[in-house]
C-alpha cells in the first residue's frame, strides 16, 4: 500500500534521506554536502512508502511570512512513472495550506518544469545551475 507520512522520527527522517541520496546523489551526482543541509533540521519532512519500503520524500519550511517552499522532492526511479510525485506534492500542498501559507516557490529542475505546471505552478525566473544541473524558480498562489 502506497502511503505519505510526515516524519515524526528519527527513523521517518533517515527514510527520506534515504530517497534523496538515492535519487540526487547517486543518481544524479550531487555532492552529499550539498543535498543534506542546514535546513533540514527545521523543515517537515514527507515520505512516501510502499508498505515499510522509503520510496519517495520531500521536504516544505517556512522561507517569509506565508511563504512555504518545497524542496528535496524525488521519486526512486523504479517508482516513477505511477503519478507519486503527484501524491507528494499535494500532501506538502496541502500541509502549507492548513499552515497558513499564500504561496509556495520551489526551484525545480528544468527538466521537471512541465510536471509542476500540471500542478499549478509558473516559472519566475531564468534558468541558473544548482549543484551543476538547470533550474527554473517557480511559484504558485494558494489559499486565494
Amino acid at each position: 500500500m502506497i502511503d505519505v507520512k510526515i516524519a515524526r522520527s528519527d527513523i521517518e527522517r533517515d527514510d527520506a534521506f534515504y530517497v534523496r541520496t538515492k535519487v540526487f546523489v547517486e543518481e544524479q551526482g550531487v555532492p552529499i554536502s550539498l543535498e543534506i543541509d542546514e535546513f533540514d533540521k527545521s523543515a517537515k519532512h514527507f515520505i512516501v512508502y510502499d508498505d515499510e519500503q522509503p520510496i519517495g520524500a520531500g521536504r516544505i519550511r517556512e522561507i517569509d511570512t506565508g511563504i512555504a517552499k518545497v524542496e528535496r522532492v524525488c521519486i526512486l526511479q523504479e517508482y516513477r512513472g505511477q503519478h507519486l510525485g503527484f501524491l507528494i506534492m499535494n500532501a506538502l500542498e496541502k500541509d502549507a495550506e492548513s499552515s497558513g501559507m499564500t504561496k509556495i516557490v520551489l526551484n525545480a529542475q528544468s527538466y521537471a518544469i512541465p510536471f509542476y505546471e500540471k500542478l499549478g505552478y509558473t516559472v519566475n525566473s531564468p534558468e541558473f545551475m544548482d549543484a551543476d544541473i538547470p533550474h527554473r524558480a517557480m511559484v504558485k498562489e494558494i489559499n486565494s
